[in-house]
């Protein structure tokens, strides 16, 4: 099978992630901005972050802007060429571009070991399209945060932030340097780890009891990495009986986050 996540973790005052190989602009490297017009209005409506840096926008979104938020001092009016100007080439922004301070990292002792909760690890998934996807889920079947190693994910911002629609803003993301410690604390902590390999001998849905749970996903090419699989609990797969033997990482995150959500006796 395949199909896992990936992550991250970093203490406070610690620059998250490492930048996208980006074009850099005069001003400020294009990996610093959100765009498309869900990432941005949910970057605005998120009482954790700071005042925005900077933010463009085309005259109409200028007014949605406005009608939800009020003046906002860094608001300037851009048309579509100047807004494209700050960012990687073919970033798709719906006219509309912001700059702002980053979120803080969660601490692992921030997730409440709650029954029914559900936390995400991610292992080396570094594509920000599918990191951004499983925020998007995360948010979606109400997780309680995702969980991923600092050295190797992708920025927080532009096409993940687009990707997650709104999603990085609703779900906490705890940023660590060793994700094998990590899931050593979660466990003192209360939490039941399950990694997800299409090598298991079980299902997903006959492991799962619904106690506090974290899914472990490995990466697309590699899978769940050794040291991590040991640190589960228990290893599953999600049945797949039309045959077809791999998920995008995206996709099964999001089918694993259905089933641990649903309500168990």
């Amino acid at each position: 099978m395949a199909s896992y996540p990936e992550r991250n973790d970093a203490r406070k005052g610690r620059k998250p992630g490492r930048p996208g190989h980006f074009h850099k602009r005069p001003e400020t490297a294009s990996d610093d901005w959100i765009w498309g017009w869900h990432a941005v209005e949910a970057a605005l409506g998120n009482p954790r972050r700071g005042e925005p840096l900077r933010l463009l926008a085309t005259p109409e979104r200028a007014r949605q802007i406005e009608q939800g938020f009020g003046r906002l001092a860094a608001l300037e009016s851009a048309d579509n060429q100047l807004i494209a100007q700050q960012l990687p080439q073919g970033a798709v922004h719906q006219g509309v571009a912001l700059r702002t301070p980053p979120l803080e990292s969660a601490e692992l002792e921030d997730f409440e070991a709650r029954p029914g909760a559900v936390l995400l690890i991610l292992d080396q998934v570094t594509d920000p399209q599918n990191v951004g996807a499983i925020l998007r889920s995360a948010a979606a079947f109400g997780a309680a945060g995702v969980v991923l190693q600092e050295r190797h994910a992708p920025r927080f911002t532009g096409a993940l932030a687009k990707a997650a629609a709104g999603g990085l803003e609703r779900v906490p993301v705890a940023r660590v340097v060793n994700l094998s410690r990590a899931l050593e604390q979660l466990t003192e902590l209360g939490w039941r780890a399950v990694g997800l390999t299409g090598e298991a001998e079980r299902d997903l849905h006959a492991v799962l009891d619904g106690g506090p749970v974290v899914l472990v996903l490995g990466s697309e090419g590699e899978g769940l990495r050794r040291l991590v699989a040991e640190h589960c609990d228990e290893l599953a797969k999600i049945p797949m009986p039309g045959g077809f033997e791999s998920l995008n990482v995206s996709a099964a995150a999001a089918v694993a986050l259905y089933e641990a959500a649903r309500p168990r006796s």
